[in-house]
């Protein structure tokens, strides 16, 4: 079904001659021009839990959720991601499922690579070989301290701390201090409390002047001042 697909990324990988030619970014960029990319509306499902996991995805524009659900159908948000974010990355440490599920928080751009075309330019390629491995410290850093936030701090430190991350506070390059809508009910579940804690923080945030939300929500760098208060 993804013959084409893999077809695409073989000679995508293949094309430059020296290792030291190989730019991932332009890889990238290249397959993300083909026939793996894909455009997905807001709330579109890009896989599912439960889904056989056989790819690599690469999101070139947009945020993505990833959710699980319980046995007793509890969903949970457990990472919001953005561009030049990797994910369903499991497939390749031999997961044959999807343990969660991901989906489309605004319009994304997405790239789709096929496991075995990941697999291979991970062993051909030394410089995309040390991005992936950035992006998966990366993440396994920003897991361990979603754990340390849920374990030691207030929920209100919580929501503030997850909102300056919507927004690329602390990540190289500029803020996006006006970030995408979402939801209360949505704020709740990623910080594990209830929808009438989020709106009493946030209204809270809005009278000290941390943030604004008008038809958009917007935050200012002065939220700092929650998450850094001991």
């Amino acid at each position: 079904m993804h013959q084409p697909i893999e077809m695409a990324q073989r000679k995508a990988i293949a094309k430059p001659r020296s290792k030291k030619g190989f730019d991932p970014k332009r890889f990238l960029a290249k397959v993300g021009g083909g026939p793996s990319a894909a455009n997905f509306p807001k709330t579109s499902r890009i896989f599912t839990q439960g889904d056989p996991a056989n790819a690599v995805f690469y999101i070139q524009e947009g945020q993505v959720k990833l959710t699980v659900v319980s046995r007793q159908g509890k969903e949970a948000v457990i990472a919001i991601l953005g561009p030049g974010d990797f994910f369903g990355e499991g497939c390749l440490a031999g997961q044959v499922v999807r343990m969660a599920s991901a989906s489309a928080m605004s319009e994304c751009s997405i790239v789709r690579l096929e496991k075995e075309a990941v697999s291979r330019v991970l062993r051909e390629q030394p410089s995309f070989s040390e991005m992936f491995l950035m992006h998966v410290l990366s993440r396994n850093i920003r897991f361990e301290a979603d754990l340390v936030d849920h374990l030691f701090n207030s929920s209100e430190k919580r929501l503030a701390r997850i909102l300056l991350l919507l927004a690329n506070f602390g990540k190289t390059g500029e803020p996006q201090t006006v970030i995408p809508r979402i939801s209360q009910e949505m704020l709740a579940e990623i910080i594990g409390t209830t929808r009438s804690r989020v709106s009493f923080f946030m209204n809270r945030f809005r009278k000290l002047g941390f943030i604004d939300y008008n038809g958009r929500l917007e935050i200012h760098s002065s939220l700092l001042n929650v998450v850094l208060v001991e």
